[in-house]
Parts: structure tokens; C-alpha cells; sequence
């Protein structure tokens, strides 16, 4: 399978890479977006290569298919193990994730 690289908001790049130490194996993004992540037999999830490979080495990334923006997002958003980032390639700020920055709130 070949997937085409992504654009995100503001045309950015973006990339996904999941942290197998925080990972608790529910199959959530799996369930979200099959064309990106994959569990192994270890019962972790991974991110495949455009290829439909597993990349296992520790923080491989993959593009993010611009299809498939929102199932990525919703699954960094949903993953109870706060394990999924994705983060433009341009200078590997992460927008999706736990390390996501976040806006700073502005009391009224």
C-alpha cells in the first residue's frame, strides 16, 4: 500500500509515532485507523511504513495520510495509554498528543 504524505492545518507535514512504553495495548487506534497502526504479537500497537510494514524501532514515524487526518487525531485523542504523537516534520513540534502544546489559557 502506498499512502501519500499529509498536510495538516497550514500545509504542514505531519508524522505519527507511538511510545510502546506507554502503550496499553487496547487496539484503539488500530480501530480508528488500520491503515496507520497495527498491533504485534507483543500486543502493542505500531505505526506502519507505506510499505503495510511494521516499523518496530523505537520512535519510527510515519506520515500521516492526509485521508486519514481526523481517525489519527481521534486516536491520539482517545488512547488511554497516551502513547500516540503526531508532530509536523518540519521541526518536530508535536500538535496531537500528550506533549502537545497546548494554547495558553487567558483568564476573562
Amino acid at each position: 500500500m502506498r499512502v501519500q504524505q499529509e498536510v495538516g492545518a497550514g500545509g504542514e507535514t505531519l508524522e505519527v509515532w507511538i511510545d510502546q512504553d506507554l502503550c496499553t495495548g487496547d487496539g484503539i487506534c488500530v480501530q480508528y485507523a488500520p491503515e496507520v497502526f497495527e498491533l504485534d504479537i507483543d500486543g502493542l500497537a505500531y505505526v506502519k511504513g507505506s510499505d503495510d510494514e511494521l516499523l518496530q524501532d523505537k520512535g519510527a514515524t510515519t506520515p500521516v495520510p492526509l485521508p486519514l487526518l481526523t481517525d489519527v487525531v481521534d486516536s491520539a485523542k482517545e488512547c488511554p495509554g497516551a502513547c500516540i504523537h503526531v508532530r509536523r516534520v518540519s521541526d518536530s513540534v508535536e500538535i496531537y498528543g500528550p506533549d502537545a502544546e497546548r494554547p495558553e489559557s487567558h483568564p476573562a
